[in-house]
């Protein structure tokens, strides 16, 4: 039986470095990987430290369509879930890295979530889902 995942999503960004600081220094990533392609791309990888689900591949914007799509990749839908084994600890971390939360944090059969937006405006959920 064959066997498949999904282990890398793209990302549009403004500039590499900006993202990769942010995702990197203010969310807690780590780089996977950062090297550098032909015409000034760069093939850059962002995991949540520890985590072992897809990874992000930041990709700079290079045309008007691709920067339209910047932080609304969506259609300003929760587009991205980030969970995580210790809500308050990294609920306390973010909003000290300065990440902007759109709501308090809720408790739902699911497990305890809140909505933050990313340096762009795309939205996340962070959460902490219930232990079956």
């Amino acid at each position: 039986m064959s066997r498949s995942s999904l282990f890398l999503v793209s990302l549009v960004v403004d500039t590499y470095d900006r993202a990769k600081s942010f995702y990197c220094d203010g969310l807690g990533f780590d780089c996977v990987e950062d090297t550098v392609q032909p015409e000034g791309k760069r093939w850059l990888v962002v995991r949540p430290r520890g985590g072992e689900g897809a990874a992000l591949l930041l990709a700079e914007a290079t045309d008007d369509a691709q920067r339209a799509a910047i932080g609304n990749q969506t259609g300003g839908r929760v587009g991205f879930f980030l969970e995580t084994d210790d809500f308050a600890r990294d609920h306390a971390r973010f909003l000290k890295a300065g990440v902007v939360f759109q709501e308090e944090p809720r408790h739902e059969p699911h497990g305890t979530v809140a909505v933050f937006a990313d340096l762009y405006g795309n939205l996340w959920d962070l959460i902490e889902r219930t232990k079956l």
